[in-house]
């Protein structure tokens, strides 16, 4: 016997038979599967863009545009052209650069464009999008418009890279099933035996001399299972004898001594006289086939139970429109299934539309049927449908035609979801939506909207009736806001709120705005930002309240309050000047009578020198009462020594900000403090240093009557100052000193109704104390009052 090289062997087993009938199935069912793919991507709705010769974006269609989120004109951008702003907007970051160098190209050498590319949708979600575009040409040849065209693959990019996974694994699947392949002459000798193959023999065969040079028929009686060893001898022989092909299955042997199904294949190849030269067989494990069929249709069964189980209806018709199908749960729903849908004289579709769709909705769901029916078109109609009990639902319905490879319709396919409690609940959220566009209209108030740019974009009728406008007309009212504040607070009012639109802080400020009459009125006016999720600011809301008669209010209580306040002060001023002059009036009228006494005594004759003596001793006692008094007034007024024990200067200062709340309150003003936590005490007198807080901080107040509402923080630090003494500063955002020199100076003040007492009081209690106090004016706003206070207890000489 002449050995056959391995590469001889392995090319004349190169053409293993197999079963024509499971390849032709196998090829029809890939090919219906191209067909169905090819009909869902031409169902797919495209979108349409045109470009202008240098590529510039000129149109998007609807669907486009509900696509991105914007249209050609949203794609303007400072210092970039509209196809740029475009392509970095929507193309995906890794395909920009590849797209636009392929567009770029088409549209420099005319040449058609196509290429598949990720596309932004409006939510941010990339989808994989087929764009294909072509020249538009005019007689001379010249490029006078771009069209394009934009389909929606992702569904079809995901289900490649299914269909490419699945094939690898299919794939990996082939590769590690038991699939053996053999060939031999036609006397029976074997010639070759793949891999796979001669791994099994050598697991199995008992004696490996047997495979030196093994026959079929021998291994065949070895290995096959001894009740299938007699049929499969006959088919063997069978074959042998009429030189036909051959199949037979049978139980084989593996090398754990477990029995397998097995399907063995095999043909003849003949010379030019006919005679057979060589048998070629495969060997293919069917026993996983078996399970595998057995799991398909128990797959078959599970989809069948799912179209029935999905929660929508799902409906099948002929090409002209008659109902084939109905799943379980629309059959449930209608208490009806196709066959119950006839009636004589019509057809069952308008049988079934007369039987349950509502009869308002009949007509129009008939004719945008038999339309769709007629052009192929997709259907889609929201209408009422009759419920076994009687009761109607509203239903959304959609179908769309499947086609064959001629792109004539073969079937219709619908669903029906249940929108019943949508369409109520759409229907309270309008009645919601009026309620509430009543109660914003009928809100004593004036509440208006604005665009993070400051257009305006809504008013209130409130608000409309009292500026005199009409708010449907929003390039009036845009026009009008402009002239509705009053001429002084106008700057002010564009300051602030511009600062607000361009910062997103909250608006909030009094002002005075025009009615429709031309009286000003004061309004307290506040406007805060909308925000998505990204913080970005969508909406600008403000309301406006009408104070003008509070405003008007607290300025009389104002002036009345000044008025009492000057009586006190004059009353106060009467009552010492009255206690000051009772005081020192009995000491005086007491000297002036002793004269008088001593005047006579001394007038007498002979005069009384003792009872003069006597009385000049009673005028110097009663000089001295008088010089007594005024000692004790003018100790109200100079520094005198007081006991002075170890205090907490920010325990002060929170204690004095306590005792002001109410007087700090009514001022809308803000207290900021920034102590030093680890102050040591200080030797002072309690009373006297409280007064100067109470004394400085008030003032600090006063001065920011002023100020806008923004800007009223008094700011109060505590620090040491060097190793000896700490130091208080007192900054206001008022006006300023304006005579900084002169504010110690007794009785000289900048306030209508001060004494000028305050600071120079505040100077001497500190320095009293070894203390310094001075101030300044801050370099922007306000001034600031500070104080030394020495550690150790120091007495002013």
């Amino acid at each position: 016997m002449i050995a056959v090289p391995p590469q001889k062997r392995f090319e004349e087993a190169a053409a293993p038979l197999i079963d024509i009938e499971v390849h032709e199935k196998t090829v029809a069912a890939l090919r219906d599967r191209e067909r169905e793919l090819s009909q869902i991507l031409d169902m797919v709705p495209s979108h349409v863009w045109r470009l202008k010769p240098d590529g510039e974006p000129t149109f998007f269609s609807k669907r486009m545009v509900d696509f991105l989120g914007l249209d050609v004109a949203d794609l303007s951008k400072p210092g970039m052209t509209r196809l740029a702003a475009m392509i970095e907007a929507v193309i995906h970051p890794d395909d920009v650069t590849a797209f636009a160098g392929v567009l770029g190209r088409c549209i420099a050498v005319g040449e058609p464009f196509a290429m598949r590319h990720r596309l932004r949708r409006a939510d941010g979600v990339y989808r994989w999008i087929s764009s294909r575009a072509e020249a538009m040409r005019d007689q001379d040849g010249g490029i006078v418009q771009w069209y394009g065209l934009c389909h929606d693959i992702d569904d079809l990019m995901q289900a490649e890279e299914a269909l490419r996974q699945g094939r690898q694994q299919l794939e990996e699947t082939i590769d590690a099933v038991p699939i053996r392949i053999w060939s031999a002459a036609s006397t029976g000798g074997p010639v070759y035996f793949n891999k796979r193959y001669r791994d099994y023999l050598r697991s199995v065969v008992a004696r490996p001399e047997d495979l030196e040079e093994p026959r079929i028929d021998k291994l065949l009686q070895e290995l096959v299972h001894p009740e299938d060893a007699p049929g499969v001898m006959r088919a063997l022989q069978n074959t042998s004898e009429t030189g036909g092909g051959g199949v037979m299955r049978f139980r084989w042997r593996e090398k754990d001594g477990v029995y397998r199904w097995a399907e063995c294949r095999m043909e003849p190849r003949h010379d030019q006289g006919g005679a057979i030269v060589q048998w070629y067989g495969v060997s293919l494990d069917i026993d996983d086939e078996v399970q595998a069929q057995e799991t398909l249709r128990d797959r078959e069964r599970e989809l069948s139970q799912l179209v029935d189980m999905v929660p929508s209806h799902v409906w099948r018709l002929t090409p002209d429109g008659e109902p084939t199908f109905f799943n379980k749960r629309m059959v449930d729903f209608l208490g009806q299934d196709v066959a119950d849908t006839g009636k004589p004289g019509m057809t069952r579709l308008a049988a079934m539309i007369g039987a349950a769709v509502h009869p308002d909705d009949a007509t129009a769901f008939g004719d945008a049927l038999g339309r769709c029916l007629r052009t192929g078109d997709a259907f889609a109609m929201r209408y009422r449908l009759r419920r076994v009990d009687g009761v109607y639902h509203w239903m959304s319905s959609r179908a769309e035609p499947m086609r064959d490879a001629s792109g004539r319709i073969v079937q219709w396919y619908g669903l029906c979801h249940d929108i019943d409690d949508q369409m109520h609940a759409e229907e309270a959220l309008r009645a919601r939506e009026r309620e509430l566009s009543v109660l914003v209209d009928m809100v004593p108030s004036h509440l208006w909207r604005v665009t993070p740019e400051g257009e305006t974009a809504f008013l209130n009728k409130h608000m409309a009736d009292f500026l005199g406008l009409d708010t449907a007309d929003t390039m009036r009212v845009d026009e009008a806001m402009a002239t509705i504040f009053h001429p002084d607070d106008t700057a002010e009012v564009n300051d602030v709120f511009g600062r607000c639109l361009a910062t997103g802080e909250i608006f909030s400020m009094k002002y005075r705005l025009r009615r429709f009459d031309g009286a000003y009125r004061w309004m307290s006016g506040r406007a805060e930002p909308l925000r998505d999720d990204s913080g970005r600011i969508v909406q600008w809301f403000g309301l406006c309240h009408d104070i003008d008669d509070q405003v008007r209010a607290e300025e009389a209580l104002r002036r009345a309050s000044d008025r009492i306040a000057q009586a006190t002060q004059a009353a106060s001023l009467a009552e010492l000047s009255a206690s000051i002059a009772h005081e020192v009036n009995q000491p005086l009228a007491a000297v002036v009578a002793n004269s008088h006494a001593c005047h006579r005594w001394l007038s007498a004759d002979p005069p009384n020198i003792e009872r003069a003596k006597i009385t000049a001793e009673r005028i110097t006692r009663d000089a001295n009462a008088a010089a007594d008094v005024v000692s004790r007034i003018r100790a109200l007024f100079r520094r005198a020594p007081h006991a002075r024990s170890p205090e907490d200067v920010n325990r002060l200062i929170g204690e004095v900000c306590r005792l002001m709340a109410d007087e700090i309150a009514a001022k809308d003003i803000r207290i900021k403090t920034a102590l030093d936590p680890d102050l040591p005490s200080v030797a002072l007198d309690r009373v006297q240093v409280q007064q100067v807080f109470v004394n400085l901080i008030r003032n600090g107040i006063d001065a920011m009557d002023a100020a806008v509402d923004g800007a009223r923080a008094l700011q109060i630090r505590s620090c040491r100052d060097g190793p000896d003494a700490v130091r208080v500063e007192i900054r206001d955002a008022g006006t300023g000193f304006k005579d900084p020199e002169r504010v110690f100076e007794p009785f000289f003040t900048t306030k209508q109704h001060g004494m000028g007492m305050g600071l120079a009081i505040c100077r001497s209690i500190v320095e009293s104390h070894g203390g310094r106090l001075w101030t300044a004016n801050n370099e922007s706003l306000g001034a600031t009052v500070a104080f030394t206070l020495p550690l150790a207890a120091r007495e002013a000489s």
